[in-house]
């Protein structure tokens, strides 16, 4: 059943890539939220097509998109239609489209595809992470390697302010921020990036449910910023995405430095 799972979200990954395609190079439709982030027209689109398909072919699911929600459900499909809206909206092409099935907080089956360079990333728990047709797996970096880069996301209105953090873990590795954290996190995935660190909390499962389950797949590890497990069908306190073998060195980092 999950490879079923599985191709529907690429369909849809497709569909979405298009859609995105379609909008780039043209008037998106770029307008603010009442918390000032950006949603284009990609991304209403996107997010009602996936509300459309999954009455249609799983109507006993549910939708948890970032612009849109349908339904209740212990199998919920957890959408971010466009990570990296504010460079999309600025046609910088660096955004991407994210799908997990998650089942009582559990995300199953992952996908995140690149539609600006073609690239499909995609995982089903227990079988491995891929990059296209080729299985991928994180480094195994430490965090001071000179090769070692890691990705941050920050902004003032977050529930978590790690400023200082990131300034201490950057005396060992070197930031940089790519202006979406789904794309960085499938660097961690295939072995480009050591780590990545997220302080979203409301409604920001959206962004981490796929990278769960493909991350990890790839032999990394993605917890909250404190090194807990959460269930991505609801608010999350944040995210640690590694390749696991620097990550109890960030908790601890990031416990000393904010507490």
């Amino acid at each position: 059943m999950e490879n079923d799972y599985l191709e529907f979200a690429k369909k849809i990954a497709y569909k979405a890539g298009e859609i995105m395609k379609m909008y780039f190079n043209d008037n998106n439709g770029a307008s603010y939220k009442y918390d000032k982030t950006i949603v284009t027209k990609a991304d209403t689109q996107i997010n009602e097509y996936l509300i459309e398909q999954v009455k249609k072919y799983y109507p006993m699911h549910s939708v948890d998109g970032e612009e849109e929600q349908f339904g209740k459900s212990d199998y919920v499909w957890v959408c971010d239609p466009v990570d990296g809206t504010a460079m999309y909206a600025r046609h910088i092409p660096v955004a991407v489209f994210s799908l997990a099935l998650v089942i009582k907080g559990e995300p199953i089956v992952g996908i995140v595809y690149d539609p600006f360079t073609n690239n499909l990333y995609s995982a089903i728990k227990g079988h491995g992470a891929y990059k296209n047709s080729k299985k991928i797996s994180v480094n195994s970096l430490e965090l001071s390697d000179k090769e070692s880069v890691a990705h941050f996301d920050m902004w003032p209105s977050s529930d978590y302010n790690i400023f200082d953090q990131i300034k201490k873990l950057g005396e060992k590795t070197y930031f940089v921020s790519i202006g979406s954290i789904i794309r960085a996190s499938m660097c961690v995935a295939s072995g480009e990036f050591t780590l990545a660190v997220f302080p979203g909390t409301k409604h920001k499962n959206c962004d981490i449910a796929a990278v769960k389950v493909i991350v990890e797949e790839a032999g990394g590890a993605v917890t909250d910023l404190f090194g807990n497990k959460q269930k991505y069908d609801m608010d999350i306190n944040g995210a640690i995405i590694s390749n696991g073998k620097v990550h109890r060195e960030v908790i601890e980092t990031l416990k000393n430095n904010y507490e």
